[in-house]
């Protein structure tokens, strides 16, 4: 009994390595095609109980939304989603409490996203 619960106790464990680096390669996969668009700022939400959300946006040479990437979860199975209701706009008309009015993880990640770079 002890032995097959270590077995299972391991084969979940790499179960959860193999699946955090297929997430981990999703996410740079879209953040690469992001970086390939423009200059892009990224933004996240924290949270140990809560989805966290890493937002990134990609800005053209007129500072207008070319690309964006969003990955909500609690789990790895968070996928990258477009945000395609912000490309075309100006990165002064984005305000995070009216694009995301009844979520604060979003516009967290949304002001860090837009946020002057020093």
């Amino acid at each position: 009994m002890t032995s097959a619960l270590i077995t299972f106790a391991v084969i979940a464990w790499l179960m959860q390595i193999a699946l955090g680096w297929w997430q981990i390669q999703r996410f740079n996969h879209a953040f690469n095609r992001l970086c390939l668009l423009g200059t892009v700022g990224v933004g996240r939400s924290g949270g140990r109980f809560k989805p966290r959300v890493v937002l990134a946006l990609a800005f053209d040479a007129q500072q207008r939304v070319c690309g964006s990437m969003l990955m909500r979860g609690l789990t790895i199975f968070a996928q990258p989603k477009q945000l395609k209701q912000l490309h075309g706009m100006h990165q002064q008309q984005l305000c995070p409490d009216v694009i995301f009015p009844e979520d604060q993880a979003c516009q967290t990640a949304l002001s860090l996203a837009i946020a002057p770079k020093s």
